[in-house]
C-alpha cells in the first residue's frame, strides 16, 4: 500500500504540487521507516535462528551462518549508504542542522541533483552500481525462480519507461533529478524497504537450506502474495497464490469464489471497478500419489482508493484571523468520511468536502492535527502548523458603471469623467487580489480640493457617501485637475479599523 501510495505521489509531482502532496509523501516516507523498522527486526530474528542452530550443530550450520553474515553485513553497508545520501540532501537543502525526520524545505528542488547528480562525487552512479551489486549476489542465494524475479523488479535500476522501452535519462537522473527532496527522501527510504526485503528473504532460503536435505516437509500452507493490497480505482489487482514447499512437477488447483484458475498459473488479476475495502478466499487443492487430494484454504482483501489530483495555487502556511478561511484535508488512501480534524487557536469545521479555519489571536501559530479512523482505531495522521495574520489593509476605490452598464471600480492612475463622478454615491474599500477577496466598510474620509491659489480645500465625510459640499466641488472641478480622497478609515470583517492609503482622482 505504501509503495502504491509513493507512485501516485509521484505521479502528482507533474502537477502544481500543494502543501497537500508533500504532506503525502511525508506520511508515506513515515510508514516506510516504521515498516523498515518491524522488517529488521524480522531479519535479526531469522538470523539469530541460524545462530542458534550453528552453536548446535557448527559442522551443519556454520556454512549457511557464513553466508548469512555476508548478506547481513552487506545489507547494513548499502543501507548506511542510503542513509547517508537522505541525511546529505536534506542537509543541503536545510541547512546543517537538517533532519530527515523533520524536513523544513520540502519543496526544494535542487538538493537532490545536487548530491544524487554532481558529476564531481558521481553518488548516483556509485549508488546505481552498488544496489547492482547487491541484486546478483541476493538472488544468486535464492532457488525460487518467482522471489527472484520478485527482487530483481524491486532492485532494478533498469531506467525504462512504462512501455519497457529504454529512456535517455539514466536511473539516477530519472529518479533525483529536480525532485522535491521529501520526493527524493521518501524513495530512498522505499529503496532501503526493497534492501530489506532482500535481505529478508535471502536469509529465510538459507534458513530453509539449512535441513533441505535430510528433513521431510509434514506440513502444507498456502500463502496470498498480492503486488499491493491498495488499488486505485480502475487499475488491476494482481496476486501470486503459492503453497509453500510444493512440489515443482506438480502444480496445485486453485479455486477462488468457486471458480478455477488458468492450470498452470497461479497469478489471480482482474479490473477494479468500486471504491472500498473487499475480501476475497478460496483454496488450493494438491494431489498425493496415493490418489487422494487436500484442500488447503486462504483468504485476502484489498481495498480500492479513487485517484486523486491536487491542483491549487502555490500558497505560503498562512491563515488571516477574523474571516473564514477555507482549507482541503485528505489523507492518501483513506475515504473524507473517516477522517477528523482539530485546530489550535481558532476553531475549525467541515462543510460538505472543505473545512474553514478561523484563527482567533494574530501573531499565534495555529496547529492543525488530522486523524483518521482506521478499522476502528483513531490514529493520527500529522499535523500542519500555519502561521496566524491580520488581514492585510484594503484599497479605496470609487465604484461606477460604464457605458454598457458593466460594474467597474476606480482606483486612481488614469482620468475619471466628471459625469461617472457625480454619478457615484461614495466610495469602497476591498481586498481584492488573487489570494483574497474581502469587503470593508469605509468610516469617514476626506476630499482635499486645490484652488486656483493652491490652497487647500478640505471637505469631511462621515461614512462612505460623498457629502453635499464634496459632490458641490466635483461640479466646479475643470478637465485636467484632480482631487485626493485621504485620510480614509476603514473597518474589516476582523473588527479592526485602519487607516488606508489614499486615492488620488483625475477628472476628465
Amino acid at each position: 500500500m505504501i509503495n502504491l501510495m509513493y507512485i501516485v505521489l509521484t505521479a502528482m509531482l507533474a502537477l502544481n504540487v500543494s502543501s497537500d502532496v508533500l504532506d503525502g509523501f511525508t506520511q508515506v516516507d513515515e510508514g516506510l521507516n516504521r515498516s523498515n523498522s518491524n522488517v529488521a527486526g524480522r531479519n535479526r530474528a531469522l538470523y539469530e535462528r541460524l545462530e542458534q542452530f550453528a552453536e548446535q550443530n557448527p559442522e551443519k550450520g556454520k556454512q549457511w551462518l557464513d553466508r548469512a553474515g555476508e548478506v547481513v553485513a552487506f545489507t547494513a553497508a548499502l543501507n548506511s549508504q542510503v542513509d547517508s545520501l537522505k541525511l546529505a540532501i536534506v542537509r543541503k537543502a536545510d541547512g546543517k542542522a537538517g533532519d530527515p525526520a523533520a524536513i523544513v524545505h520540502r519543496d526544494d528542488l535542487e538538493a537532490s541533483s545536487a548530491i544524487l547528480l554532481n558529476p564531481a562525487t558521481l553518488e548516483g552512479q556509485r549508488l546505481r552500481r552498488n544496489i547492482d551489486l547487491y541484486r546478483h549476489f541476493i538472488v544468486d542465494l535464492i532457488p525460487d525462480s518467482l522471489k527472484q524475479q520478485t527482487i530483481a523488479a524491486a532492485l532494478s535500476t533498469d531506467n525504462l519507461d512504462a512501455n519497457g522501452r529504454p529512456r535517455l535519462q539514466s536511473w539516477e537522473e530519472a529518479n533525483f533529478e529536480s525532485k522535491p527532496v521529501v520526493a527524493a527522501v521518501t524513495l530512498l527510504s522505499k529503496l532501503e524497504n526493497d534492501i530489506r526485503y532482500a535481505e529478508g528473504e535471502a536469509l529465510t532460503a538459507l534458513l530453509s537450506a539449512v535441513d533441505a536435505g535430510d528433513v521431510r516437509v509434514n506440513e502444507l500452507n498456502a500463502f496470498v502474495i498480492p503486488r499491493s493490497r491498495s488499488i486505485m480505482r480502475g487499475s488491476k489487482y494482481s496476486a501470486n497464490i503459492v503453497l509453500a514447499a510444493v512440489d515443482t512437477t506438480q502444480r496445485p488447483a486453485i479455486f477462488i469464489g468457486g471458480k478455477q484458475l488458468p492450470e498452470g498459473s497461479s497469478l489471480y488479476e482482474f479490473a477494479t471497478g468500486t471504491t472500498g475495502t473487499f475480501d476475497y478466499s478460496g483454496y488450493l487443492e494438491v494431489a498425493h500419489g496415493d490418489g487422494s487430494t487436500t484442500r488447503h484454504p486462504f483468504e485476502s482483501s484489498y481495498t480500492v482508493f479513487e485517484p486523486a489530483a491536487t491542483v491549487s495555487a502555490t500558497m505560503m502556511n498562512v491563515l488571516y484571523a477574523g474571516i473564514d478561511n477555507p482549507l482541503s484535508i485528505s489523507a492518501p488512501g483513506v475515504h473524507s468520511n473517516q477522517i477528523s480534524a482539530t485546530m489550535t487557536n481558532g476553531t475549525l469545521t467541515r462543510q460538505g468536502d472543505m473545512w474553514i479555519a478561523r484563527p482567533s489571536a494574530v501573531g499565534k501559530e495555529a496547529q492543525i492535527t488530522v486523524t483518521a479512523n482506521i478499522d476502528g482505531t483513531s490514529q493520527v495522521m500529522g499535523s500542519t502548523t500555519f502561521r496566524t495574520r491580520k488581514l492585510p489593509d484594503p484599497t479605496p476605490f470609487i465604484a461606477y458603471k460604464d457605458a454598457q452598464g458593466n460594474a467597474d471600480r476606480y482606483r486612481g492612475g488614469k482620468p475619471l469623467s466628471k459625469a461617472l463622478l457625480l454619478s457615484s454615491p461614495g466610495i469602497e474599500a476591498a481586498i481584492d487580489d488573487e489570494l483574497l477577496n474581502i469587503r470593508f466598510n469605509v468610516v469617514s474620509f476626506k476630499t482635499v480640493f486645490f484652488d486656483q491659489n493652491g490652497n487647500n480645500i478640505v471637505e469631511n465625510s462621515n461614512g462612505s457617501q460623498f457629502s453635499d459640499r464634496q459632490k458641490a466641488q466635483f461640479r466646479q472641478l475643470k478637465r485636467g485637475r484632480r482631487f485626493i480622497i485621504t485620510d480614509v478609515q476603514a473597518s474589516g470583517p476582523d473588527g479592526i479599523t485602519r487607516s488606508i492609503s489614499p486615492l488620488d482622482v483625475l477628472v476628465n
